[in-house]
């Protein structure tokens, strides 16, 4: 039997089925699935803080060496200012005297997984295994687990994002990028950095890039010049929402 859908009711079918793919968040277009990022469920990390100061935090991710750590320290303290170290577990089983000594310049470490995997690619269980055992690394050394985690590569998707709340930490990106695990020169790093740097801005830097000595100083005398107060992200961050950008805004 051949049954016929007059215009009006085929249409308004269509429509039905349309509405309830994008609802689920999927549409199947010429057989490629298309998905939607639903803004009212995605779950997005702190790139940039909404102040009305000019606080900023400068943040390092440390995986690789650590020959430039101690080096740095001695930068910030000269400045009078504090960053803070995002720490792979594997660093921070190679290099313990460094954590400690972060942790006594008053310098703030937060979390950066255990073995700096793709973390969208790994399942719940994973991820929490991923950051706790680097939480009790860390507490192990300091006496103090760390507030915050940095996705390896900026990899995120809600499971990483709900799984480090659920251990009662915030996932913390960046909204200026040095770009000094390029190979870019000091001169480079800092043209790259000072003009994008704003109120509420996270800097991401790496420990041990090829130029960051020469960079960070440069860095910090152009920005505390220009009014900015570098703190470490703890001073930097309040209980707040972030948007779908990103920024963070006070309740």
């Amino acid at each position: 039997m051949i049954f016929c859908l007059r215009k009006k009711t085929l249409i308004a079918a269509v429509a039905l089925i349309v509405a309830t793919a994008v609802a689920c968040g999927c549409l199947f277009v010429d057989d490629f699935a298309v998905v939607y990022a639903n803004a009212s469920t995605r779950e997005v990390p702190i790139y940039r803080v909404e102040r009305n100061d000019k606080k900023i935090a400068l943040t390092f991710d440390a995986a690789w060496g650590a020959d430039k750590t101690k080096s740095i320290l001695e930068i910030l303290d000269r400045f009078g200012v504090k960053g803070t170290f995002f720490l792979v577990g594997f660093w921070v089983d190679e290099y313990p005297e460094e954590v400690k000594a972060i942790a006594e310049s008053g310098c703030e470490i937060g979390n950066h997984s255990e073995n700096h995997l793709e973390m969208s690619k790994l399942s719940a269980e994973v991820i929490e295994k991923e950051l706790t055992s680097v939480n009790e690394k860390i507490e192990r050394l300091i006496g103090k687990k760390p507030l915050y985690f940095r996705p390896p590569f900026g990899d995120y998707d809600n499971d990483v994002v709900l799984g480090a709340r659920s251990l009662g930490m915030e996932a913390v990106q960046w909204d200026v990028d040095s770009l000094d695990w390029k190979g870019l020169s000091g001169s480079e790093i800092v043209q790259r950095v000072c003009p994008k740097v704003k109120e509420g801005s996270i800097v991401l830097f790496h420990n041990n890039s090829d130029h960051i000595l020469e960079a960070l100083p440069e860095v910090l005398a152009r920005l505390i010049n220009a009014g900015y107060e570098p703190v470490t992200l703890s001073e930097l961050i309040y209980p707040g929402k972030t948007d779908a950008n990103g920024e963070l805004h006070a309740i």
